[in-house]
């Protein structure tokens, strides 16, 4: 993968082959920034930059490869080809994974568990989500992490030479979902590298990673994709017609993943807005029996769909209170989203957006600690009752 096939993050982009240009390149780096803006994307290609592969016509990359050891022509294809599958015996991803049911309790799952499913979902796009990666391990409602099982085949792994004599680069995906034996036993990797050896940890939520290993890490923090490339991606790339291809790169604003939710005619966002509807009309009317079966009905959802839909519905709270001020440029909606705000919007006002916004975030941290679904999301039906009295 080469760094054109990133959606924008020019500025990122120079930023990284800079490091390598004045030989800077750090052991453990910390790639941060909001969901869908490429961080994952520019991780994997900085580690095909370093392990042989190149643009030649970009002048950046041309100068950070005169600052490396020199390619011969076959060991390029050669890496060319492999990076091409991502089976490029050089680069390690780790990632979080899930224990099916039926496997032994003294089986430490590793990443290596998953290969073929990773393998097929990163061979189609750079970007995508843990929902995408749940969906591709078959999960239901277990939570994914990464154990110490995986810290113990790292150190096995890395601790052999580079097999193409140059870098080894070791990508770790959501880092901070690391138990604490498996974090502890990283971070002693991490003090004490094998011999060129790079890590690259694409984090979510960084202040959930370890702090001692926060602090052994160099950190990137990257921006939202900007909206005009996102723009012509839609144009050039999945052809769409330029007015809508605005309108949806305004909406997704800066993630790529909710750029394509918006070209999938059975995008998850519409089942958010389905039940969104449902929950604000069912408070209003005060139908308690109702609002206990779409209680019921949503948490039969997988825990990080239910944390999805919370975070949209925060999202659509905001937009509502928006809409009141009667400035388009302010709003982010789809044409779906704001044909239902026409007539919703007034609803949400400094009296509530707050509590409401609240209401949801308590929500995402709940079901994140395990909560009870059905009581969780039964309480924020009656909740939202209350809220929408204080028009």
């Amino acid at each position: 993968m080469k760094f054109r096939d990133v959606i924008g993050q020019e500025e990122a982009k120079r930023q990284l082959l800079q490091l390598v240009a004045e030989g800077r390149v750090p052991h453990a780096m910390l790639f941060c920034g909001p969901l869908g803006c490429g961080k994952m994307a520019l991780a994997m290609a900085f580690a095909s930059f370093l392990l042989g592969e190149r643009d030649d016509d970009d002048a950046d990359q041309h100068a950070a490869a005169a600052a490396m050891p020199p390619l011969t022509a076959d060991k390029r294809r050669s890496a060319e080809a492999m990076l091409a599958k991502w089976g490029h015996p050089d680069l390690f991803f780790s990632y979080p994974v899930i224990k099916p049911a039926g496997t032994s309790s003294e089986h430490k799952m590793e990443s290596d568990d998953f290969a073929r499913q990773w393998n097929e979902m990163i061979c189609k796009s750079p970007y995508f989500s843990m929902a995408n990666w749940l969906t591709a391990m078959g999960a239901a409602n277990q939570q994914p992490i990464i154990g110490v099982g995986e810290s113990n085949a790292l150190v096995r792994k890395l601790s052999m030479k580079s097999s193409q004599g140059g870098y080894k680069v070791c990508i770790i995906w959501l880092p901070e979902r690391m138990n604490g034996e498996c974090a502890n036993s990283m971070l002693k990797l991490i003090e004490e590298p094998p011999h060129q050896t790079v890590f690259i940890m694409v984090c979510e939520e960084p202040e959930k990673l370890l702090e001692t290993i926060r602090s052994r890490t160099q950190r990137f923090d990257f921006k939202r994709i900007d909206t005009p490339s996102m723009e012509q991606t839609l144009i050039d790339k999945r052809y769409v017609a330029p007015d809508m291809a605005h309108r949806i790169a305004r909406v997704a604003n800066g993630n790529w993943l909710a750029a394509e939710a918006e070209l999938d005619a059975g995008n998850e966002n519409r089942l958010f807005l389905d039940m969104f509807i449902m929950l604000m009309r069912l408070a209003y009317m005060r139908k308690i029996k109702d609002l206990k079966k779409w209680s019921e009905a949503v948490a039969g959802y997988g825990r990080e769909r239910q944390k999805s839909m919370l975070a949209y519905f925060g999202r659509l709270i905001r937009e509502n209170f928006m809409y009141n001020f009667h400035k388009p440029e302010l709003n982010y909606m789809t044409a779906e989203e704001e044909n239902f705000s026409k007539n919703f919007a007034r609803f949400i006002n400094e009296a509530n957006v707050v509590e409401l916004s609240e209401l949801y975030e308590r929500g995402i941290r709940d079901i994140g600690q395990n909560a009870n679904a059905k009581i969780v999301f039964f309480d924020i039906a009656l909740k939202t009752i209350v809220l929408l009295i204080q028009k």
